[in-house]
């Protein structure tokens, strides 16, 4: 089986939402944490997304990663590169998204690239260069409160400008809906005038397959997962992939449950207050942490001896105003590495436990609990919501997991995920 996309992840959850993506396609694909080791061998996929935790580290950081795993992925053989971010576009003025890209595409020897986080099916939408949150502009939508990367200009070609030194332009729906050859019109008449990144109006999914097919060729594109809906027909036209099929069978994986959330989300928020309407909560506190207190350890044996009669969650989720004045005490950095460090070790001392089918809320968690268990690679399984699978991961023990952006999911969304699992 050969490797037809490979894809680098600025987060865990994101890449979990691509790779579902392509699995919903019929590419059979694996995710792995962290650039792989060289010698790793390639797995049985044809697609390997790369997972990195990139988003809110320094520029410089991200870009090395980026690039080491850009490096794994050509020798593995990936036809074409998909540099893969929120559809929320989170980042800062000062990166990551930009000089990620700028570097992949000096790597690959390109001269055009194409940036596009819309996701239709969740609600995000690109109008005039406009990223929409449901019905309301991205400024005006949850992300501008969040606690990392608060989000507060809808313009994605500004914010995308102060990122790079390179002209940024705009392919409009307007050209978007006339068709593939159309889209391809415009890249051509953007690059005579000089423009490197051309942000894509999208409003519905039939846009991202016009966008996919227009895209074919080039050897490096940016944007949520939504832009590859449309890349596995274009190896299918090239005779590279088989005919659609189903790709997400997992074998069932047994075990207690837990639910591990630290996302601030207004979506996630939704979801904490539906499950502590059912299930146990264990409140974790950032300033009880910081006072040196063994609040994990406190956690592990709560939900140890509630786990046998169903789901528990250990929840850090709280509202913008909480996380304010957690932040003021604590210091941004401090109160997000206190309660990512805090999760990770639950989740290790509940996998030693018996844990074995868990959801994890918040990119950052996930990344931090992937990491703490030692997982090296996800097989891909069945959706539970758009832009949330369930996973295996590779190795022993086994472990089902569903690696949940903040901003995804339903409020049912926890106890409903455990409905879905084989």
């Amino acid at each position: 089986m050969a490797l037809l996309l490979g894809s680098i992840a600025d987060d865990f959850t994101g890449a979990t939402d691509l790779a579902n993506t392509l699995v919903r396609q019929g590419m059979r694909t694996v995710q792995l944490i962290d650039v792989p080791d060289p010698a790793m061998p390639l797995p049985e996929a044809e697609a390997v997304v790369v997972a990195l935790k990139s988003r809110t580290i320094p520029a410089a950081d991200a870009v090395k990663q980026s690039l080491a795993a850009l490096a794994w992925l050509r020798r593995a053989g990936a036809r074409q590169i998909l540099f893969k971010y929120c559809s929320t576009f989170d980042s800062t003025d000062a990166g990551n998204i930009g000089p990620v890209a700028d570097a992949l595409l000096e790597a690959l020897g390109g001269d055009f690239t194409v940036f596009c986080p819309a996701f239709p099916e969740n609600g995000r939408t690109i109008y005039k260069g406009y990223l929409f949150v449901g019905d309301v502009l991205l400024s005006e939508s949850g992300m501008r409160d969040h606690p990392l990367t608060p989000m507060r200009d809808p313009s994605l070609l500004r914010v995308l400008q102060r990122q790079t030194p390179h002209k940024v332009g705009l392919v409009p729906h307007a050209v978007v809906r006339r068709g593939t050859d159309a889209v391809r019109a415009a890249f051509a008449a953007l690059r005579r005038e000089g423009i490197r990144h051309a942000v894509l109006d999208a409003i519905a999914d039939d846009d991202l397959l016009t966008l996919g097919a227009a895209i074919a060729d080039l050897p490096l594109i940016t944007g949520g997962s939504g832009i590859a809906l449309g890349l596995p027909e274009n190896f299918r036209r090239a005779g590279l992939l088989a005919p659609t099929r189903s790709a997400d069978a997992l074998e069932p994986v047994r075990g207690a449950e837990l639910v591990l959330s630290g996302s601030c989300s207004l979506a996630t928020l939704a979801q904490v207050a539906a499950m502590r309407q059912r299930r146990p909560v264990f409140e974790l506190d950032p300033l009880r942490l910081a006072a040196g207190e063994d609040v994990a350890g406190a956690a592990i044996d709560w939900a140890a001896a509630r786990m046998a009669e169903g789901p528990v969650l250990v929840s850090a989720s709280a509202p913008p105003e909480a996380v304010r004045m957690a932040q003021e005490k604590l210091g941004r950095a401090r109160a997000g590495e206190l309660i990512e460090s805090a999760l990770a070790a639950i989740a290790k001392g509940l996998v030693a436990r018996g844990a074995r089918r868990l959801v994890v809320a918040g990119g950052e968690t996930a990344g931090a609990v992937v990491k703490a268990l030692g997982i090296k690679g996800l097989r891909i399984g069945p959706q539970i919501d758009p832009g949330v699978p369930w996973t295996a991961s590779l190795g022993e023990p086994r472990l089902a997991l569903a690696l949940k952006s903040g901003n995804f999911g339903g409020p049912d969304f926890f106890l409903r995920s455990f409905t879905v699992l084989p």
